[in-house]
């Protein structure tokens, strides 16, 4: 333990530094001059100060002022040092911060027991840090191992979802890449970008009870077929609203209102403006800007332009109009993001090529 001493005159210092000599686990740091004292920060390390209350130029109430405006003495356990019987000095320096004064002549008995106390403390508290960042530490740990297992949990529901359309699983991918930019254009905290992220790939998990005659349709869905494949998104949301874990509270959240709209005319329940939750808002500008940009069996892809000029035009009324001006501003990303994607489909196309290649030669 460090301990501060600073004293103008020659004899107390002496003094002071060895009785801190005495206590035990204590090395003395003494200084005559305020100046020096302040020569030396905050590059001075110090655990415990005691300052001589009345010294020229500053006195100690002014030099641990200068002392105080470092961060890194926050906190630490000052004593004063004063001749003054008198409470109008008492009290200015336990206003400054002290949290002790010890009166001239210095007792030694009297020194000992009160710094030692101090000293005490200060170790105490000093333990008590050390075990608030320990179990800071294992917080942080545990949480995202529950949180690598939650996102395992959801990446292996997403690759059921899209087990019988393999392209269902990169859809979702993408889905929720465009929707973590979008976020993150809105300036939301990292924390929920990263979950949204995350959620979002269950967004049409409600799709596994559908029929496959409706899933695998290839062309228009009759108004019938239409009408029964819009139920995905209340199957979906109480699939997973049974779950406790936060995540795939958020997913629920997202797969019931990602086919709300802005005007209320969506569903499955007609929700409008801000009613509808925000990752549903954001969810469903990435749901359909993809469906957009990828060929479907009723149609082919649209052009990443014309697509994005598609979903500006429908701000306010199907998309929330602050989540447009995002996705407007995160468009330079989803382009990447999209153009990853295809470079990487067209790699497992190839490689699949190649593999049925080799096969056949041997």
């Amino acid at each position: 333990m460090r301990i501060l001493l600073v004293d103008d005159n020659n004899t107390n210092l002496k003094l002071l530094t060895r009785l801190v000599k005495k206590i035990e686990g204590c090395d003395p740091l003494p200084f005559a001059t305020p100046d020096e004292v302040l020569s030396a920060l905050p590059e001075l390390d110090f655990d415990v100060a005691i300052i001589d209350y009345q010294m020229p130029v500053y006195t100690g109430v002014e030099l641990y002022a200068e002392i105080a405006r470092f961060d890194k003495y926050a906190g630490v356990p000052v004593v004063f040092i004063t001749a003054d019987h008198d409470m109008t000095t008492r009290m200015a320096a336990l206003n400054a911060g002290a949290i002790d004064f010890i009166t001239k002549p210095v007792n030694p008995v009297e020194f000992h027991a009160r710094i030692h106390n101090i000293v005490s403390l200060t170790e105490a508290r000093r333990q008590l840090a050390d075990q608030a960042d320990w179990l800071h530490r294992e917080v942080e740990r545990a949480m995202h191992e529950l949180r690598e297992r939650e996102r395992e949990i959801v990446e292996r529901l997403t690759l059921a979802a899209g087990y019988k359309n393999p392209e269902t699983v990169r859809h979702v991918q993408r889905v929720a890449a465009y929707a973590e930019a979008i976020a993150r254009e809105m300036g939301l905290p990292d924390a929920f970008c990263t979950d949204l992220r995350l959620a979002a790939p269950m967004h049409d998990i409600g799709t596994a009870a559908m029929p496959d005659t409706i899933l695998l349709k290839q062309g228009k869905l009759t108004e019938a077929e239409y009408r029964q494949m819009q139920s995905h998104a209340l199957i979906g949301g109480e699939l997973l609203a049974k779950g406790q874990s936060s995540l795939l509270q958020l997913a629920s959240e997202i797969a019931v209102s990602h086919h709300e709209r802005f005007d209320g005319q969506g569903y499955p329940n007609r929700l409008a403006g801000d009613t509808i939750p925000l990752s549903g808002r954001i969810v469903a500008i990435a749901d359909s800007f993809d469906a957009l940009t990828t060929e479907r069996p009723y149609k082919p892809a649209w052009p990443f332009d014309r697509a994005a000029e598609h979903i500006a035009s429908r701000a306010g009324s199907q998309f929330d109009p602050a989540c447009v001006e995002a996705f407007q501003r995160a468009l330079g990303v989803m382009r990447e993001i999209m153009d990853t994607d295809r470079r990487e489909q067209a790699e497992e196309i190839a490689q699949k090529a190649m593999s049925q290649k080799l096969g056949k030669i041997a």
